[in-house]
């Protein structure tokens, strides 16, 4: 056991920077596979003639693997290190998008999310555990937070320079240029990255409260981890904080955005790309401010900066929808404002996440973490998509601003089923701390 003040991550050097670099911008070629077909959207849909189900289908799979490798992925974590499971995630989705370049059918496009999805579910863990094993405790929250702020840059990506190649070339061309960019980074993670400094002969996980560094092993029964990490109410809170404040905007910019701003809003494609522009570049700005806002409020973040945050998506997706007509430009630029704040709020999750486990558990309650969010994303697109070819209006022809309307209406029970048990699990895990007095029955 070796103490923080010791420790060689509390003096991190260039090679740290240099790792943590390469993670990043893997990360960010990960953010951009993901969100690549949200960009493209209307060109999948006349590419596979495919209507909205089939098309929020693809959206649908992609993070349903997604969601589900968190936590294996975090049991491997746990066994090999960063390096190796990186590797291998930047590998499935070169894989993933070489397929798409290629898949002359809707199965074998489904085909290619899943190994999209596979791949994209390794990199942001292993992303946390670099940061974790690289850099002192204290860092570590900030690290965090930099990280999906540069990360959210892959958005921009997929919007702005894949929609042009797109329309400058091929599908093939475009998806095959994806796919060797992956192809380039799975060499560059394998060459760069490193589990652990060379100073210590073990990966280990660092306690982020007390800085005291543990060698992690896969001796601890994982059914076991699980249920302690999922019975600590202050998972619970992390896993349903991460369910309700991302899932809205991660289905407007993976799939839905585009298609309402132009066949719904009546935009043209320069403008739409704008607002969707406005997401990320918020998403990005707000990071650092929610961030130093959580440092400062340690145990009111639910109630100061979770709820508040769905709360503002939800009024400003209800107005929206509400009007009988088109909405005013303004008013949709500040939706795309509203569901950027989800992004960093979904990041105090995490934090939840690794003040309530002990390091032995920490990347299983990490995966529980972040399955959340992507769960409830895959319901939000499936039930969009179902919802709009209910009404007939499943196709980029058909696509009209009612039948939006009625199928945005999806993701409010969400929205209010996820701040329920906040609220609940808040009061159980400030009870637990000794914060709150236990209820007497």
């Amino acid at each position: 056991m070796t103490s923080a003040a010791h420790s060689p991550a509390s003096r991190p050097g260039w090679k740290a920077w240099l790792i943590w670099s390469v993670g990043v911008a893997a990360y960010v070629l990960a953010i951009t596979n993901r969100t690549s077909l949200g960009a493209v959207g209307v060109d999948a849909a006349d590419r596979f003639m495919a209507d909205a189900s089939t098309l929020a289908l693809f959206a649908v799979v992609q993070l349903a693997v997604y969601g589900g490798m968190q936590i294996p992925i975090g049991i491997l974590l746990d066994r090999y290190g960063s390096r190796p499971i990186m590797t291998a995630g930047m590998l499935l989705m070169a894989l993933g998008q070489l397929t798409m370049a290629l898949s002359p059918s809707i199965g074998i496009a489904i085909v290619a999310r899943i190994l999209l999805g596979a791949g994209d579910a390794a990199v942001f863990p292993a992303v946390l555990r670099l940061v974790a094993t690289w850099f002192p405790a204290q860092r570590g929250p900030i690290m965090v937070q930099f990280t999906g702020i540069i990360g959210q840059a892959g958005q921009l990506i997929a919007l702005v320079p894949l929609a042009a190649l797109l329309h400058a070339t091929t599908w093939t061309v475009t998806f095959g240029s994806i796919a060797g960019l992956g192809a380039l980074f799975t060499v560059l993670v394998a060459i760069v990255i490193r589990n652990h400094p060379p100073e210590r002969d073990a990966d280990v996980s660092v306690n982020t409260d007390t800085g005291v560094v543990r060698v992690v092993t896969s001796a601890i029964d994982t059914g076991v981890g699980i249920r302690a990490a999922w019975a600590h109410p202050g998972t619970r809170l992390a896993f349903w904080s991460h369910f309700t404040t991302p899932f809205a905007g991660t289905a407007f910019i993976l799939l839905w955005g585009m298609p309402f701003l132009t066949a719904a809003q009546g935009l043209d494609t320069a403008h739409a790309a704008g607002i969707i522009s406005v997401y990320v570049v918020a998403g990005m700005a707000l990071g650092p401010v929610i961030g130093e806002l959580s440092r400062r409020l340690p145990n009111q973040r639910s109630f100061a900066l979770v709820l508040p945050a769905v709360v503002l998506q939800l009024l400003a997706w209800t107005t929206v929808i509400a009007l009988p007509g088109p909405a005013p430009v303004w008013l949709l630029y500040l939706l795309a404002v509203a569901l950027a704040t989800g992004g960093p709020a979904s990041m105090i999750a995490f934090d939840h996440a690794r003040t309530h486990n002990p390091t032995h558990r920490l990347s299983t309650a990490t995966g529980v973490t972040n399955a959340g969010g992507f769960i409830a994303a895959l319901i939000a697109i499936f039930l969009i998509g179902l919802a709009l070819d209910l009404q007939g209006a499943g196709t980029p022809e058909t696509y009209s601003l009612d039948a939006f309307r009625i199928a945005f209406l999806m993701p409010i029970p969400l929205w209010l089923l996820g701040m329920t048990f906040i609220l609940i699990e808040r009061k159980r895990t400030r009870i637990r701390m000794g914060l709150d007095p236990e209820r007497r029955r």
